[in-house]
């Protein structure tokens, strides 16, 4: 079976649609949470992603923030994302659906451990082989002796927003290829201008792309 692994879409659809224009031949879609929030379009990344015909959702922090109506970090620029982005999310009832966590294939799949940001080299003890993102960095790694696998970011990759990553899964033969796709932010930039975003956060979208 061949697994397209994916997560943090952040309300980018160009990025979305552009990742699923690529793999429209796999097997299944997992996706490890944090649809919504950041980008313009939350409401219709959860409807494409609700529209794949084989896709597994699990929930983020994301999530979760929306279905409560409260941002409870004190970052100022995810604040000002979540306080522009939240009133006009209308998609509820379907992210209340996504689940917290999987096991397929012999992995564990969730959003993230404990709500902690793990990177390539955070120190963390697995009791099994894991898959999960939060982090927006693409890694595989070994922590005694498990696989630690995080097909990094689609909409909001943290070293340069302008590149998309995710994972494919051969669940059979238990191999994982990383892939990247450079694509244009200026539509997501000029849509958030159109949608009238603090400038704090469209300098943030400007100021992290790869040149």
């Amino acid at each position: 079976m061949l697994v397209a692994l994916f997560s943090d879409v952040h309300g980018n659809l160009p990025a979305l649609e552009l990742f699923l224009s690529q793999t429209a031949s796999v097997d299944q879609y997992i996706s490890l949470g944090d649809i919504v929030n950041y980008g313009p379009w939350s409401n219709e990344c959860v409807r494409r992603i609700e529209a794949l015909p084989r896709v597994i959702r699990i929930k983020g922090n994301h999530e979760d923030y929306f279905l409560t109506g409260e941002y409870p970090g004190e970052n100022i620029i995810a604040r000002t994302f979540f306080d522009h982005c939240f009133p006009d999310f209308k998609e509820h009832e379907a992210i209340s659906k996504y689940i917290p966590e999987i096991s397929f294939h012999g992995y564990r799949i969730l959003h993230t451990i404990e709500n902690r940001i793990i990177f390539h080299d955070t120190d963390i003890d697995l009791a099994t082989d894991t898959i999960l993102a939060h982090s927006h960095q693409q890694f595989s790694v070994e922590r005694n002796g498990f696989r630690l696998i995080n097909p990094g970011s689609i909409g909001q990759n943290r070293a340069y927003i302008n590149v998309i990553n995710y994972m494919l899964w051969d669940s059979e033969t238990n191999h994982f290829k990383s892939c990247e796709i450079l694509y244009d932010v200026d539509i997501v930039i000029n849509e958030m201008r159109s949608r009238k975003y603090p400038a704090i956060c469209i300098d943030y979208y400007k100021n992290k792309k790869r040149m």
